[in-house]
């Protein structure tokens, strides 16, 4: 069976709801994976932002949610998803606002996509501290047996 993400919050390649975005009240979306291979000790999610910070013209890919060490027995990350209620285990990295925790789409300009990543590793990470993307992906190296996307889009109602 082949890893596979999807969210009752919106489907691949539509628009995510306003109420997972800065216009609403910026809380995570579910998202529900099957496939899990046998031989995975943890799972990661990445969600990301290739556009930024102008669709027409990237500069950078802007992080909005850090989550490793996800038991692989688990498949469901429930909408508003806090820190509090993370699955026993679920480490947290720093999200491009300096903080960690869910930071939904804000898009200054255009319409973006956000790529919700999941990966199944063959080995469970030490605690890296509340890593940025690029170290937990350094960390994450030659680990990665699995992978999947779901991509939602999002313009801001301010810049519609």
């Amino acid at each position: 069976m082949t890893l596979s993400l999807t969210s009752s919050s919106f489907f691949h390649q539509d628009l995510i709801p306003a109420q997972h975005t800065c216009d609403g009240e910026d809380h995570s979306p579910e998202l529900v994976w099957t496939g899990t291979p046998k031989n995975a000790k943890s799972l990661v999610v990445i969600v990301d932002d290739p556009d930024a910070p102008d669709p027409q013209a990237p500069r950078m890919t802007w992080v909005h949610w850090i989550l490793y060490n996800i038991p692989p027995d688990i498949n469901k990350l429930s909408e508003r998803l806090t820190t509090d209620k993370l699955p026993a285990g679920t480490l947290e990295g720093i999200n491009d606002w300096g903080r960690v925790g869910y930071g939904g789409p804000c898009p200054p300009i255009g319409t973006h996509r956000y790529f919700h990543k999941l990966y199944a590793l063959d080995t469970l990470l030490p605690d890296l501290n509340k890593p940025t993307k690029a170290v937990l992906e350094q960390a994450m190296q030659d680990h990665v047996i699995a992978q999947t996307e779901l991509i939602g889009l999002y313009r801001c109602a301010s810049n519609r």
